[in-house]
């Protein structure tokens, strides 16, 4: 839509929050003169919206009793920012509904829309790619998430019943500090009444939610995604790997994220912690920071770096 369409929209939702707006404060308002909200209530009356002029020393516009603005009058702009969200949300596996869920909505709004709109967003929708492959979309309840979201904005304790990774169940209460959304999965992160701890939780785990009564404070300086980050790093797996190396914690970031790492200062070195499945993904990276470094565990990553040294050197003498 055009720039004055969307300023008749803006003057609509205006009206819409009640009450006589005089002519002069809708032209403050919208940045135009007079002369031009009077065009713009003609155009809404050609709408079909029932605006009612006010006489007097207190007059100007009104909405009739009763009128409420239609749940879906969008810009160019919003149109573009609801289905490009729901296009890339559900990509990144971050829409907690059914990908017919999904895919209803965006038809939905679709079918709202003024058709030259919908033609172009078509042609976008149609000629987009995307560089990351599409994830799975994760099979959390919606009411969950809206329920925990709910409790940690409101500062309210959340009753859960939990399926873990190895397949226990349990119930708990938890203090939640933060939703976090992390590379295609939702994360509660909070104080947790079973362990004692603070302690983070996959959202596609929780069988329910339910808020309890009484409230918390949230520890000054907590930061629910710098904590789901390190909680992931910290995750048991096969391998508890220990390395040295020699460069400031800003250069190791640039390879070795919160999420894969935790570091620890050792005077002029800095000790990186990682827990892996798997090994070979490691050497390489270890590479890319061009930085002496100690491997002190395990040994079998040494024998990895000595093999990946070995083909790099006979491979820079290959003519």
């Amino acid at each position: 839509m055009t720039r004055p369409i969307a300023r008749v929209l803006a003057l609509l939702e205006i009206l819409q929050s009640g009450g006589t707006r005089t002519v002069a404060e809708l032209a403050e308002r919208l940045d135009v003169d007079e002369r031009t909200v009077r065009r713009y209530v003609e155009h809404l009356l050609d709408l079909d919206i029932p605006v009612r002029s006010v006489r007097g020393r207190y007059g100007g516009y009104r909405l009739a009793p009763g009128y409420r603005m239609p749940p879906l009058m969008l810009t160019d702009e919003e149109a573009l920012a609801v289905l490009l969200g729901l296009v890339a949300g559900r990509r990144a596996g971050l829409i907690t509904t059914s990908v017919a869920a999904a895919e209803s909505a965006v038809a939905k709004v679709r079918r709202v829309l003024p058709e030259a709109l919908g033609r172009r967003l078509d042609a976008l929708l149609e000629a987009a790619d995307f560089t990351s492959p599409a994830r799975e979309t994760l099979s959390a309840e919606a009411e969950v998430l809206l329920t925990v979201a709910e409790a940690a904005r409101d500062r309210r304790p959340v009753g859960l019943a939990y399926l873990a990774g190895h397949g226990g169940a349990s119930e708990r209460v938890v203090h939640p500090y933060g939703v976090v959304a992390h590379s295609g999965r939702w994360y509660l992160t909070g104080f947790d009444s079973a362990s004692g701890e603070v302690r983070t939780f996959r959202v596609d785990r929780i069988k329910s939610a339910e808020a309890r009564a009484g409230t918390f404070e949230v520890p000054a300086g907590f930061d629910p995604a710098e904590r789901v980050l390190t909680a992931l790093a910290e995750t048991p797996h096969r391998h508890d790997v220990s390395v040295r190396i020699q460069a400031t914690p800003e250069r190791i970031r640039a390879v070795l994220p919160p999420s894969v790492a935790v570091l620890e200062a050792d005077g002029d070195w800095v000790r990186a912690r990682i827990r892996a499945q798997r090994l070979d993904w490691i050497p390489p990276l270890l590479a890319a920071l061009d930085r002496p470094f100690v491997i002190e565990r395990p040994d079998d990553l040494r024998d990895l770096v000595s093999a990946l040294a070995g083909r790099l050197a006979a491979r820079a003498r290959e003519v």
